[in-house]
């Protein structure tokens, strides 16, 4: 078999996407440890994979901010210059194997444009992705978990699929700042973290749920509550808080973490509960058991990954619609608080 030295893996985005993608990228690793591997990513989820050991080279794309400063006759220059630049990064190295894991035409043009012997990516590619591989696409069964296939892809390759953590590296400073919050001991059996937003509005559980939820857990569990999210849900999060009751073992670190310092946050939690958005997946990256809420999307095919973690959702027949959009929002209504209590009560005492 040829020797592989140098790969190049494509998985430009979203962040949950590429925690998903941490697996196969360790077993790739194990499988050519003396290969050179480079990852080719967008700029918000390249904080994942900044600092993995695994990891030679980060090549970031600025996709987004290139499409938004393009136009703008004051940015114009800089942001040709940048696009060139990454261009030109992009083909600084020959890759033995190229590894399309996005499936979109973007990842695909990306994949052309590289240097690579071998051109490999999935079946069920969109917007004529695959038009750009070297070999047939490798077949996956989107009614798996995406850590599954991606890791078919890693059989493919003839890697031992079998032997992975998927743990966001972080730094000895994030590490810093969490026990600066925390503390540094390691009675972190009673946290609980709560991230109740999500980018889709279908996939919102009502604001006064979380609030008495907060309010049970305080007086059955006697837990600290550390709630997260994003700077523009601070607003919203105070506002759960103002109702949980006793606020003196609740924290709002909304928009006081950055990914790095959130992934080991999660490390140091029992359990957290959340909408299906993209610190669920970082959640139970690091070991911390999930309590996820599903109403438009599927926990099967993006649901929190591996043992322990629980799912809740109404038994609702339009269920998952994968909908951004919709007036009738009952399948995340119609999950209850004592529903979601219990699991995570469960979930806490390890059951």
């Amino acid at each position: 078999m040829t020797e592989i030295k140098n790969i190049l893996i494509i998985k430009l985005s979203s962040i949950g996407d590429v925690v998903h993608a941490l697996p196969f990228l360790e077993v790739i690793k194990q499988c050519y440890p003396d290969s050179k591997i480079d990852w080719l990513v967008e700029e918000e989820a390249s904080k994942v994979i900044l600092g993995h050991g695994s990891i030679n080279r980060i090549i970031v794309s600025g996709r987004k901010r290139w499409q938004k400063d393009i136009l703008n006759p004051l940015k114009f220059i800089n942001t040709s210059s940048d696009a060139i630049a990454f261009f030109k990064d992009l083909r600084l190295s020959s890759y033995d194997i190229v590894i399309d894991l996005q499936g979109l035409f973007r990842s695909g043009f990306l994949a052309a444009l590289s240097k690579g012997e071998r051109k490999i990516g999935m079946s069920g590619a969109r917007e004529g992705a695959s038009f750009f591989l070297k070999e047939p696409p490798v077949p996956v069964s989107y009614e798996q978990h995406a850590i599954d296939r991606y890791l078919k892809v890693a059989s493919y390759l003839g890697c031992d699929t079998t032997n992975f953590k998927g743990e966001i590296p972080f730094f000895e400073k994030d590490k810093i700042y969490i026990d600066s919050i925390l503390g540094s001991s390691s009675e972190d059996q009673s946290i609980i973290a709560v991230n109740p937003m999500a980018k889709w509005k279908t996939k919102l559980w009502e604001a006064d749920k979380f609030s008495r939820l907060a309010l049970m857990l305080q007086k059955d569990l006697s837990c600290r509550i550390i709630f997260t999210g994003s700077k523009q849900d601070v607003p919203v999060i105070d506002g759960i808080i103002s109702k949980a009751g006793n606020t003196d073992r609740i924290t709002n670190l909304a928009g006081k973490t950055s990914l790095k310092e959130l992934a080991c946050l999660y490390s140091r939690c029992s359990v957290l509960v959340c909408t299906d958005t993209g610190p669920m997946h970082i959640a139970a990256a690091m070991g911390c058991r999930v309590v996820s809420l599903f109403g438009p999307t599927s926990p099967l095919r993006t649901g929190p990954y591996g043992n322990g973690h629980k799912v809740i959702r109404s038994d609702v027949d339009c269920s998952p619609c994968l909908k951004k959009e919709c007036d009738n929002t009952a399948c995340m209504k119609n999950i209850t608080v004592n529903a979601v209590f219990d699991a995570v009560k469960s979930s806490f005492g390890g059951v």
